[in-house]
């Protein structure tokens, strides 16, 4: 990198600064800190799901996939969670906005109180803030990779840089500064992503290069699955992407909650399946041609892409598409942060203290912005010892560890919207989410703790969330735990029509942002005023402190 591309990287972190502090004019309380007040337009929401999705460890372990497998990684990776979010378009979006439209909660977690119960809200809670700080770990070092191999920097220089920037807008600025610098970012990658695919098939055989590289790149390149990454993989990554990506990533599940009504959250959900499906084509194509144009050094390629912009790009143009590796990351990290402080002070904090559950709206809010400079903290401490021998390499945190965990929280979480899982109470949730973890253990490792060599990857990341499926559904029929207050907060979640507060005009989400309720202390629970019981199919005004 020359001076050039050093005004382009210092330009982009101005720019996401000011628009976090641009941001902080709209944020008056918790519920805008959270959930942009139920404002943000659909368009933005699916921008900012789509960018929150994904950071630059696709430029780093899956540009080393692009390098060694070719079209696998397209196929194993970015296919089925474009398919994934296209089923949670219908199945989850609407009914993750109707937890903040109609529940008037701030936390995606927020619900799981009246749902099932006080500990099994904390034991989601736990052990997804844990999983959470290891996955945005390996992305700030990810970034940091990258950004050594340009400038020379240390990694740990490189995450303390990036994570000090980020932690000022998204602090400062809320979800609404997470969905605007992520717009931002999007163009920047735009920008990015189609210079180097120009670049690359100018190297080759220009425009035509689309049809007749295929024949040039090595053996088995074009197979859409490949090494590790099988057809059961494959759909192992589809089950697990559809829950994931749909609300189990906790940033997700926000960025439809911020709409105004179930509709819009729907038509968000629709363009992030569409950006999915037809974006990572253009990133992933130069990465399908680098055996071509450069020899990575690393044995898992993760400096192919590095490598290659950096022998072919020339200045400036270099600066950008380092601006669009931090891009990725940064939005997924700032996503991530703010999620997690939802989840601490409207979840965790109230059951560990009487005084969070009175905090009032200043009080609120400053808790907020230091929940999430200490979550950011703790990852980019994570993050120097992220190559250790604990955690192996950046892609296996990612694909291993987050993939394998991921769903036995989720499980619980999600099918706990749905109608049809009304009977799975809090047995049922607990134990599904304490054998999925266990499951994860003993596919991963042995009683000692060392690691197992002979379980294929798709079994690894695919057995938590079966085993946890399995036993929530099962548990469900053998020990139901339906109750009519249960009942009732599913009946909210599911019925139809954006009426009774769920757009912007209605209830409490006005335009001020919509009202949080009081928080609730171990041993209650506060159901949300004017819930319908779904046996008796009349309002019930006033229902607070239901003792479970």
């Amino acid at each position: 990198m020359n001076s050039l591309d050093w005004v382009v990287l210092i330009g982009y972190f101005g720019v996401m600064i000011a628009i976090g502090i641009w941001s902080h004019k709209r944020v008056d309380n918790v519920s805008d800190f959270f959930t942009a007040g139920g404002r943000m337009p659909w368009w933005l929401s699916g921008i900012s799901h789509h960018m929150s999705g994904y950071s630059a460890v696709m430029f780093t372990g899956y540009a080393g996939i692009a390098y060694q497998y070719g079209v696998t990684s397209f196929v194993t990776w970015s296919l089925p969670i474009a398919i994934g979010i296209g089923i949670g378009a219908q199945l989850f979006a609407p009914r993750l906005n109707r937890l903040r439209s109609r529940l008037h909660v701030a936390s995606p977690l927020e619900y799981l109180k009246n749902r099932y119960n006080i500990p099994t809200q904390q034991a989601l809670a736990w052990s997804g803030l844990l999983l959470k700080i290891v996955d945005v770990g390996a992305k700030w070092a990810a970034i940091a990779t990258l950004l050594s191999v340009f400038t020379g920097i240390s990694i740990t220089q490189g995450i303390f840089i990036t994570g000090c920037i980020t932690a000022v807008y998204c602090t400062v600025g809320g979800l609404w500064a997470d969905a605007l610098t992520e717009l931002g970012q999007f163009v920047i990658q735009l920008l990015a992503g189609v210079a180097m695919l120009v670049t690359a098939m100018s190297e080759l055989d220009g425009v035509s290069t689309l049809w007749t590289v295929w024949d040039k790149l090595p053996e088995g390149h074009t197979d859409p699955t490949a090494g590790p990454y099988t057809v059961t993989f494959l759909l192992a990554y589809l089950f697990i992407k559809t829950f994931e990506y749909n609300g189990g990533m906790w940033n997700q599940a926000q960025r439809y909650m911020a709409t105004e009504s179930a509709a819009a959250a729907k038509r968000s959900a629709r363009l992030s399946a569409a950006l999915w499906l037809v974006w990572p084509t253009v990133l992933f194509f130069p990465m399908w041609c680098a055996p071509l144009l450069v020899h990575a050094q690393k044995p898992d390629a993760s400096d192919s892409y590095a490598l290659m912009t950096e022998q072919l790009l020339p200045h400036g143009l270099l600066g950008l598409v380092v601006v669009g590796f931090f891009s990725h990351t940064m939005a997924m990290c700032s996503s991530d942060a703010n999620a997690i402080a939802a989840v601490f002070t409207r979840d965790i904090a109230p059951v560990l203290s009487k005084a969070a559950r009175d905090w009032g709206s200043r009080a609120g809010l400053l808790a907020a912005r230091l929940s999430t400079l200490g979550f950011l903290g703790l990852s980019m401490a994570l993050a120097t010892q992220i190559n250790s021998p604990t955690f192996k390499d950046i892609i296996s945190v990612v694909i291993k560890w987050v993939a394998g965990l991921m769903g036995p929280i989720a499980i619980p979480f999600m099918l706990g919207l749905l109608r049809g899982f009304r009977r799975s109470g809090p047995t049922a949730a607990l134990v599904s989410w304490a054998a999925g973890l266990l499951a994860f253990y003993f596919t991963n490792y042995d009683f000692d703790g060392s690691a197992k060599t002979d379980v294929a990857l798709q079994y690894q990341v695919a057995l938590p969330l079966a085993i946890s499926l399995v036993l929530y559904v099962a548990i469900g029929f053998i020990r139901p735990e339906d109750t009519p207050e249960r009942d009732a907060v599913i009946e909210r979640i599911n019925s139809d029509g954006d009426g009774d507060g769920d757009g912007p005009a209605g209830g409490v989400a006005g335009a001020a942002g919509a009202t949080v309720p009081a928080q609730a202390g171990p041993g209650h629970t506060a159901v949300t005023e004017n819930m319908r019981d779904v046996k008796g199919a009349k309002d019930v005004k006033g229902v607070n402190d239901v003792t479970e």
